[in-house]
């Protein structure tokens, strides 16, 4: 079972005033690679806050997986990824450099978008889109080396060049 945390950043989810419809996107998805969400929380695009809370769910609860929504963008509140990097211990360019190839077959606009994924202690973090729709798009994109990643995180793989 892989552990999970969802981090849904949000002005207007943290103040009660919109509903988070990415958070319940990734719990669907992540049940496709045997991952639970152990761990939900919606916070304002508050860089100190994203940091707080990125490392207490990669240190104190040492979930497996931790995937961010929101807060990738251009915006002068878009702050995610900033607060991810000055978390993670080591960058993973790969993913988010594939969500975004992906995507631009369906959106320009996905050029725009900042989302890095990096590692912390034994936990993957990943920051994906703030809607449903990009949400899923990119998860289908990634979620099959996910298993993989949280193994080697683990030191659960013996030989990665056997399949």
């Amino acid at each position: 079972m892989i552990k999970v945390g969802v981090l849904t950043l949000s002005d207007s989810g943290a103040a009660g005033e919109r509903k988070d419809e990415s958070g319940p996107v990734i719990e669907k998805a992540v049940q496709e690679i045997d991952g639970q969400v152990d761990y939900y929380q919606v916070l304002p695009d508050n860089k100190k806050m994203i940091i707080d809370e990125l490392h207490k769910m990669a240190v104190d609860l040492k979930l497996h997986l931790i995937l961010t929504t929101g807060g990738t963008g251009l915006a002068p509140t878009d702050v995610t990824p900033d607060a991810t990097k000055e978390v993670i211990e080591k960058e993973v360019p790969g993913i988010p450099e594939t969500m975004r190839a992906e995507s631009l077959k369906k959106t320009r606009k996905a050029m725009l978008s900042r989302a890095v994924a990096g590692v912390k202690g034994e936990s993957l973090i990943i920051n994906l889109p703030g809607s449903p729709k990009a949400v899923q798009e990119c998860l289908e994109v990634i979620l099959e080396v996910i298993p993989h990643a949280v193994e080697l995180l683990q030191d659960e793989v013996e030989d990665c060049a056997r399949e």
